[in-house]
This record gives C-alpha cells, sequence and structure tokens, in this order.
C-alpha cells in the first residue's frame, strides 16, 4: 500500500494543478474574476504556460492559483500541497526549519508558506459551540518562555507565573470542537464577550474554580466547577480534563516544534492546533482536502505576514 508522501501529487506539477482543480472547481471551472461558469476555455500550445484558463465574459486570464492563497507564489503548486500535507497530518505541526529541509526552499519561503497554511486552517464561518444537553468546557493556559530563561533586558521582573507570557483563552465542547483565543488578560469582561460570542447560552458550562468564571456561569444553562485550588480533578461528570488534553498537543508543539513565537502570530498557531484538533476523525489526507477548502478568496503577502499588529 502506496504511503501519502508517494502520490503524484506531491511529486508532480501536472497531477497537482489537477488535483487542485478538482477540489475548487468539482462542478466545472469558475471564472475567480466575474464568477462566470461558460464560455471559458483551456489555452493551450508551447506559447501558453499550463493549467491557463480565459473567460471569454470578462477576457479575463487565470489559472486554479487565482483568487487564492497561493496565487503569485513562484514556489511549485506539489510543494504548496506537500507543505499543506505535513501541516495537516503533523500532531505538534512542523517547524519551518524542517519545511525547508523537505521541500528544498529557503528557509524565509517556508515560513511564509507555513503562515500561508494556518490562515487556510482558519474556520471560515464558525456557529457558536455547545447547545442544549452539551457540555463545554472553558479555561485558559499561558504561552512564553521562564522569566528565567530570558535576556536580562527582557524581563519584566514582575514576578513569577503568566508574567511576561501571552494568554490563550479556549473552549472545547466534548465530543465536538475547540475555539482557541489570543486575549490581552483574562478577566470576566474579556471572556464574557467571548463566551457571548461563541457559546450558545443553553449550554453546561464546565470550567475550574477560577474566579472570572463565577460571575459568566450565570449566562449558561448550567456551570460547574471543579475545585484545582484545593486538589479537585474530578467530581462525577464534572472536570476539565478534555481542554487540559488540549492545552497539552498545544504546549507541547509550541515548546518543542515551535520553540519560539512572536504574539502577533499566535492567532495562527491556534488556528492550526485548532484545525487538526477539529478534523481528528479524518484521514490525514481528508484533512487536507478540508485545508484546501480554506485557500479561496484569502491573500497574504509576505510584507503584511511580518509587520501587522495581532
Amino acid at each position: 500500500m502506496k504511503s501519502d508522501l508517494e502520490k503524484k501529487i506531491f511529486q508532480e506539477e501536472t497531477a497537482a494543478r489537477e488535483f487542485l482543480e478538482a477540489q475548487r472547481w468539482p462542478d466545472g471551472v469558475i471564472c475567480p474574476h466575474c464568477g462566470a461558469t461558460e464560455n471559458i476555455r483551456k489555452l493551450e500550445g508551447k506559447s501558453h504556460r499550463p493549467g491557463l484558463y480565459q473567460c471569454n465574459g470578462c477576457r479575463e486570464h487565470f489559472t486554479v492559483t487565482v483568487g487564492t492563497l497561493y496565487e503569485r507564489s513562484h514556489i511549485p503548486l506539489h510543494k504548496w500541497l506537500l507543505a499543506s500535507y505535513l501541516l495537516s497530518s503533523s500532531k505538534k505541526g512542523m517547524s519551518a526549519h524542517q519545511l525547508h529541509r523537505m521541500l528544498g526552499i529557503t528557509y524565509k519561503s517556508a515560513w511564509f508558506m507555513a503562515h500561508r497554511i494556518r490562515e487556510s486552517m482558519k474556520p471560515c464561518d464558525p456557529s457558536p459551540l455547545g447547545g442544549e444537553g452539551k457540555t463545554v468546557e472553558a479555561d485558559e493556559t499561558f504561552v512564553g518562555g521562564k522569566e528565567k530563561n530570558k535576556h536580562a533586558k527582557d524581563r519584566k521582573h514582575l514576578g513569577r507565573g503568566a508574567v511576561g507570557k501571552e494568554a490563550v483563552f479556549s473552549l472545547v465542547e466534548r465530543g465536538g470542537k475547540v475555539r482557541s483565543t489570543h486575549v490581552k488578560s483574562v478577566t470576566s469582561a474579556t471572556l464574557g464577550t467571548i463566551m457571548r460570542e461563541q457559546l450558545n447560552s443553553e449550554t453546561h458550562l464546565m470550567t475550574d474554580d477560577a474566579r472570572q468564571y463565577i460571575p459568566l456561569g450565570k449566562d449558561y444553562a448550567a456551570h460547574d466547577a471543579v475545585k484545582h485550588s484545593i486538589g479537585e480533578y474530578v467530581r462525577g461528570g464534572a472536570h476539565t480534563n478534555t481542554i487540559e488534553g488540549y492545552f497539552s498537543i498545544f504546549k507541547r508543539g509550541m515548546t518543542g516544534v515551535y520553540q519560539h513565537c512572536n504574539e502577533k502570530h499566535l492567532k495562527r498557531y491556534l488556528a492550526e492546533f485548532d484545525f487538526r484538533y477539529n478534523e481528528r476523525s479524518m484521514s490525514d489526507m481528508e484533512r487536507t482536502q478540508v485545508a484546501l477548502k480554506g485557500i479561496e478568496g484569502k491573500r497574504l503577502t509576505y510584507r503584511r505576514t511580518n509587520s501587522e499588529a495581532a
């Protein structure tokens, strides 16, 4: 039985282009400029590059990558598909250095490529988690190096614990999906705004005994809290083990694979880990195909990626 990595779409440019065309245009070619589905012809011959089409309605030329995250990239398409597969299938992620070695491209290109792929993993139209009869666990964690390991000029000298780290707030539906957000603080006001947007009010909320959740629990059908402060981690069906398991994978990836993350890029790393968790029941190839659906209608330039604020 052949490995996924031996598939032609990861080795040959023609196979990769045909595969992406089938994924993006399952019912026939669509012009990305005007949306036309008819009067489109494929331009063939030595004077035209492979995969080039012309829309007779708007007279524009296009390929399957126009209007996607892959547009105007000089990296071969089969390498884009392979990178998407590797990031979709690696449980704890894959570093830009590893991508650059495996794909034979520069580190800078691999770094930018990985951020583009993470952009495709973001949910396009996320619906609220939970609902009647469903349980959602809420918790926060902190990402960043220890103060004692930082250069003296980077230390904040404000104590221990979460000092100098970035806060991440997550909601995990038991047996369902996760939704993670990079937040500036973990106050009731900050978390409450996110929960009202992302959580159905008929949900059974499960948290630890952190004080910020006390007023928030009143907005939901039920609220149980396990008392971590006294060493209680399970009380019947009350626990936060599901979300702790997700944080375990996330932190192992951030610490062991990525090692460093600028705060302005944290949202994309969260999208990556959320995506793999949410599509965990699929095969690696099926998960890659879901990620490819997210390339549509998105553009991400290197300048924007390198300079944008969180």
